[in-house]
């Protein structure tokens, strides 16, 4: 039996096509290594401020781009630089975003006189904070150590271009990986679908 070698310009052709698989692998491989460097960022947890479910020296891992097309909703946690002197960003939960009315009184959070559902909180706030507006383009964050946190009960609303990213998950240590806890207030969700019923029923426009 007779093997037949491939000619000179066989094995040129053979070679080009090898590197030109590799070429094409090393690209996509660079491209995906620069999107998700672009697009996540790990942030190490410094401090008690989101207890219990955030834990210090947890790792998380953060989108950079999910407001790129949206804006922050109330419950994300979400990776910010402080409106303060910090040599760190700080690690929130939203609370309040433009045209809200956020109140703090007899250990609840009220948002547009509705008292929030917060399951992620073991210990209620034993300070008050009087009714506010949340002025246009800056949100209302706080801390899920509500009595440890330096957060917007202290130093007000924090502008939307601090905002860095929306934390998905703890990677760090492995036996904490989990969900960060964002959190859908079921009470506002109701009271959405009230304003759309009497929107449809009347054919009122709401903004």
């Amino acid at each position: 039996m007779f093997w037949l070698l491939p000619s000179f310009s066989g094995r040129i052709a053979l070679l080009k096509k090898i590197l030109r698989d590799v070429g094409i692998t090393i690209l996509i491989a660079i491209a995906i290594f620069a999107f998700l460097r672009v697009s996540f960022q790990g942030y190490m947890v410094r401090g008690s401020c989101m207890l219990p479910g955030i834990e210090n020296q947890d790792w998380v891992m953060v989108s950079k781009v999910s407001y790129f097309s949206s804006d922050p909703q109330h419950g994300d946690i979400i990776v910010l630089e402080p409106p303060i002197p910090a040599n760190h960003p700080f690690i929130k939960r939203v609370i309040a975003v433009p045209g809200d009315t956020i109140e703090v009184k007899d250990g609840k959070v009220y948002l547009n006189d509705i008292a929030l559902t917060e399951p992620y909180v073991s210990d209620p706030p034993r300070y008050t904070l009087s009714a506010r507006e949340i002025p246009e383009g800056e949100y209302f964050v706080l801390g899920d150590n509500r009595n440890s946190a330096d957060d917007s009960h202290i130093w007000g609303t924090v502008p939307g271009e601090n905002i860095l990213g929306k934390a998905w998950f703890i990677y760090w240590p492995l036996e904490r990986w989990r969900g960060v806890g964002n959190y859908n207030y079921p009470e506002l969700a109701s009271e959405q679908e009230e304003i759309m019923t009497v929107s449809q029923t009347f054919g009122v426009e709401f903004e």
